[in-house]
Parts: structure tokens; sequence; C-alpha cells
């Protein structure tokens, strides 16, 4: 296994330079077309963070009895990581099939081929953090040292999230039940992870240790540590502990999985 973990770092720094400029042009390439270009991967966030806001704040009065930051802060916190999970999620595991130029045309490592819609999406995902930034300060909050662990979390987030798009792309392109199961999974891992509700305040023990292991829980209360709770993300050694498991995991079935159909990948494709 370390000789695939060897060969998969090799060839992702030696195509870096690529895999960049392949990420700025799938950016590009989504934008084209458009009149407001650029500004449709804000305003679709933007369009949810209001619903979800009216919806919880006003309509079911969620955040009425908050006596910290407003609550719009908590739950952009939660809410902004979410998009890039989201896009992991339902289009990450399946990126085989979405450069299948790639795979057939151009010599191209299959690891980097994840790398470029990873790249792409925490691109926006960055300019959406410096959005919430700007909220952060309108909510009347402070510069202080919490924020230094959000880029260390957004490096965290790219390293995971990227591994569960080369272990599962590769088992998509074998099978497209894969993507088709984790795309049906996307809506209720959002429902169940915590994204609009605290988990902390969840009264079965069992329930929140679970949750635990749940990766995206994991970031999304990180990032309002960081933002809202002003904590330190690995103060909660309980969930630092699960995510670790978690991250062993699926780096150690990438790796298999990698192993295993590496070679297969463009045969299938």
């Amino acid at each position: 296994m370390l000789k695939t973990l060897g060969t998969i770092l090799k060839d992702n720094w030696e195509w870096r330079g690529r895999i960049a400029n392949l990420s700025l042009f799938e950016l590009r390439k989504k934008s084209r077309g458009a009149v407001l270009s650029w500004a449709w991967f804000f305003i679709k966030p933007a369009l949810y963070i209001f619903c979800f806001w009216f919806a919880l704040e006003i309509g079911l009065r969620a955040g009425e009895s908050t006596d910290g930051p407003p609550y719009i802060l908590w739950l952009c916190a939660g809410l902004i990581p979410w998009f890039f999970m989201s896009d992991m999620i339902n289009q990450g595991c399946d990126v085989l099939h979405r450069y299948s130029y790639l795979v057939n045309k151009v010599k191209f490592p299959i690891s980097g081929i994840s790398g470029i819609f990873t790249g792409a999406t925490m691109i926006v995902q960055v300019f959406l953090q410096l959005a919430l930034l700007v909220i952060y300060f309108a909510c009347g909050q402070q510069l202080d040292i919490y924020l230094l662990q959000v880029p260390i979390l957004l490096l965290l987030m790219f390293v995971f999230w990227d591994m569960f798009s080369i272990m599962l792309s590769q088992l998509s392109a074998i099978s497209k039940d894969v993507a088709n199961l984790m795309k049906a999974f996307g809506t209720p891992i959002f429902w169940l992870s915590g994204v609009i509700f605290n988990v902390n305040n969840i009264p079965i023990p069992w329930l929140h240790t679970l949750l635990q292991f749940n990766p995206v829980t994991f970031f999304v209360v990180a990032f309002r540590s960081a933002f809202y709770d002003k904590a330190w993300f690995w103060e909660d050694q309980g969930a630092l502990l699960g995510f670790a498991v978690v991250f062993v995991l699926t780096l150690v079935v990438m790796l298999l999985v990698y192993k295993k159909f590496n070679e297969e990948v463009a045969d299938v494709l």
C-alpha cells in the first residue's frame, strides 16, 4: 500500500501545474455563456442561505433565544462548508465519467483527475469563505486567533474529500450504481449531519457518538467552532478521534481500490 500511496503522491505532484490549470478551466467552462458569469457560483449558495435563514429563524424562530452572535452567522458557518462537501458527494464520486477523455485520449494519472474537480470546487469554497468572513464582520465580530484554524480546515477538507473522490470514482467507473447510491444519499446526509441543527443538543448519547464518525458533521462543527463558538476544533477529542478513524479507513480503502482497479478503469470507460 505504501508503494501505491507513493505513486499517487508522485503523480499529483508532477502533474500539479496541469491539474491547477484544468481546475481553472473547469470553472471557466461552467460560467461560459452566462451573462453573470462567475457570479452564479455565489448566487445559488446565497439563495439557499436566505431560504434556510427565513424558514428557520423567521418561520420556526430557531435563532430567537440566541444570546451570542446573530443566528445567520451560525447558519452560514455550517452551510458554506456543506456546499463543498455536497458537490464532492454528488459529483466528485463520478469524476472519471465526467473527464473520461483524460482517461482514454490523454496520458493523465487517474488519481490526478479527482484533483481537478476537487481543486475547482475548493476555489469556489475559498471565495465563499471570504464571503463568510464579510458576514462575520458584518455581524459585529472582531478578528481573533480562532480564525487561524480556517486555512487548516480547508486543507484538511481538500485532502479528505479528494481521497473520497479517488476511492469512489474508481468504483463508480466499474459500476454506476456507486454514483447513483451516493447521489441518493446526498439529501439524507444533509438532514442527518447537523448542517442546520446543533449536534450537541441531541439527547440520545449513542446517536451523538455515531455522528462523531461522520466527516460532514466534523467539518460543519469545526467551522462553527472557528467562526461562531470561538473554540479550537481539536478540543472536542471525541469528534477528532472519530474523524481520525474515518480518515485512516478512507485512506486505506482508497489505496486498496486504486491498486485493484487502476489498470481496469481505462478499459471499462
